[in-house]
């Protein structure tokens, strides 16, 4: 099974990666992850457990996560779970303008006796990778390229900046 699944964003590379590498915050960003948890971190890699929901689905598995920010590449390599085997890259490339285009291939060799390929293929692909991956782009498109914008004068309380209604807060608490 391969896929590709891309968006063109526009916006800093540098949020674009900070939203996709820190799979830990997920839960809180993308309202299809049920839970992200970091088991080891060796250097660059580090081995996580990811719970997602495809419709009312539960899935999870585990991956190693390898973060290359100076390639803007983030490659996975899934250890546990029904897609162990399954290799995921990330790629961040820049694209005219403020753009930023994001692929995201996952590769899946299912080593089932008689119908590992067709089940990879058939199911597996387009029921559940290409929709969580195209969810998971559009929402860190939404978050990466979402107006933040001051409330008007009348509207804040004396002394105080409230955050934007149902804002988000961003990697690293600098902006998106």
């Amino acid at each position: 099974m391969h896929t590709e699944t891309v968006a063109r964003i526009r916006g800093s590379a540098d949020a674009i990666f900070d939203y996709a590498a820190r799979v830990e915050r997920w839960p809180e960003w993308l309202p299809h992850y049920r839970s992200v948890r970091v088991l080891a971190t060796r250097g660059p890699a580090r081995i996580v457990e990811m719970k997602a929901r495809r419709g009312w689905l539960p899935v999870w598995w585990w991956a190693e996560q390898v973060r290359m920010p100076e390639e803007r590449r983030i490659r996975y390599t899934h250890v546990r779970g029904v897609t162990r085997g399954m290799r995921v890259e990330w790629r961040l490339e820049p694209a005219a303008g403020d753009d930023v285009v994001v692929t995201v291939v996952h590769d899946l060799d299912l080593r089932w006796p008689l119908i590992g390929r067709a089940v990879a293929r058939r199911i597996i692909g387009p029921l559940f990778v290409e929709p969580i991956a195209a969810r998971t782009l559009a929402r860190i498109k939404r978050l990466v390229e979402r107006p933040v914008s001051a409330p008007r004068r009348e509207e804040r309380p004396a002394g105080r900046t409230p955050a934007p209604r149902g804002a988000v807060s961003p990697p690293n608490g600098g902006g998106a």
